[in-house]
């Protein structure tokens, strides 16, 4: 699956405060966790080369939580404030017990949404979805041509993913549609779109990739160049000036051609926490591929310990972390810093800047990954899909081209 930013939004209350947690000294917020996403298994049916779960997915697979253990997250979470749920993987579907988590979702209150590649959804389950509370299907797309839907996520879904999203709207599902973008399918925005209106779609994504996880494997490969980037966003304006609110275009611009980063997630541990299919409790999707952090699993200490009192969600609260260039800039407040998982796969230094700012003494490493995506003999490498079989190569420690990037598990 491809991270999601639709419905991540929410309202935060912050209350600044100095404290002191397990060791690991913060200028911290006071947070909640609003948001919590389910990672409910790694398995997937698709092989998707852009996918934003660990390259080293294979050893987490094993030990998935049960559907007590879920169901107790869940209600762990929402005594804690949370007031959102995002049910993913991998492929949620995959699992048979995804109802009986709607049905608490909805007795807790969460607004629930599930992300889903379509691949198992099917008229009964949609049908027990709508009766036990399930609010948003968010439905990933991936072209307007059978072929390039095909090879990059190494599947034949095509046709499968037309007949899902038909599904979707016929039980009165808000339309949802997320379309990672990419070198072979940013030429086609305006046909994308007028799918997506012809659909019926209520909400689109044009998610441009960010290089994490498989697809920082595929930079070279995946990454457009600046000019088609500029022109997807021309023509995205202009077919929302045409649509006006019958239809909502989110177009996320990437990482690497901005000159100052993001939040990570709001904030690393302000209101967004994941649950992965083990039991691991994190602040953001990849950051599992730091170095000497441990994150708590919620067989252990449970979820109030892991937001409130462990090290790890607390190691990069606030700016008490910051060195230079960051602890100085006046613009730290709004950024962060911004991500600490880029700025360890890109330097090998965590809290270094983040690379994508023009102000990091590290920028350099992303002018040059745009110019090794022009690079035809470098661009023109195979892609690595993501598959159990290579999954299993970078566990062994057979890293190929991810140890380029200090990508390491």
């Amino acid at each position: 699956m491809t991270q999601t930013s639709l419905g991540e939004s929410v309202v935060q209350k912050e209350l600044h405060a100095q404290a002191q947690n397990n060791g690991v000294a913060a200028n911290i917020t006071q947070t909640q966790p609003l948001w919590l996403l389910a990672e409910v298994t790694y398995r997937c049916p698709l092989h998707c080369a852009f996918c934003y779960n660990p390259t080293d997915y294979d050893k987490h697979t094993q030990n998935e939580l049960t559907t007590e253990q879920w169901i107790q997250a869940l209600r762990d979470a929402r005594k804690m404030g949370a007031i959102q749920l995002g049910i993913s993987g991998g492929e949620p579907l995959l699992r048979d017990d995804i109802e009986d988590i709607v049905i608490e979702a909805r007795k807790l209150g969460y607004y629930s949404n599930l992300i889903t590649s379509g691949v198992g959804l099917t008229e009964k389950r949609i049908q027990a979805f709508k009766e036990g509370g399930l609010d948003h299907i968010q439905l990933s797309m991936h072209d307007i041509t059978e072929e390039i839907n095909n090879f990059i996520t190494n599947t034949k879904t095509f046709e499968l993913k037309k007949k899902v999203a038909a599904m979707i709207k016929n039980h009165g599902y808000p339309m949802v549609l997320n379309v990672v973008i990419h070198r072979y399918n940013i030429g086609h925005i305006k046909e994308i779109l007028e799918m997506a209106e012809a659909l019926g779609a209520d909400y689109v994504e044009l998610a441009n990739t960010q290089y994490y996880g498989w697809s920082l494997v595929n930079r070279s490969q995946l990454m457009p160049l600046k000019e088609q980037i500029d022109e997807a966003e021309r023509i995205t304006n202009e077919f929302r000036e045409k649509v006006g609110n019958k239809m909502k275009i989110f177009f996320v611009v990437p990482d690497y051609f901005g000159d100052r980063p993001k939040k990570c997630m709001n904030g690393w541990g302000e209101v967004f926490m994941i649950v992965t299919a083990n039991g691991d409790v994190l602040p953001c999707h990849s950051a599992r591929v730091l170095p000497n952090m441990a994150f708590p699993n919620v067989r252990e200490k449970g979820l109030e310990y892991a937001w409130k009192e462990s090290p790890a969600f607390n190691k990069y609260r606030g700016t008490a972390w910051m060195k230079g260039p960051c602890v100085t800039c006046p613009e730290k407040m709004n950024d962060l810093g911004g991500c600490r998982c880029q700025a360890f796969l890109l330097t090998g230094d965590a809290e270094a800047a983040d690379p994508v700012c023009s102000l990091s003494p590290h920028h350099h490493l992303i002018e040059k990954a745009i110019e090794d995506s022009k690079n035809p003999v470098i661009a023109n490498q195979p892609i690595i899909f993501r598959t159990d079989k290579n999954s299993k190569k970078y566990v062994a420690g057979d890293k190929e081209r991810i140890a380029e990037f200090h990508a390491l598990p």
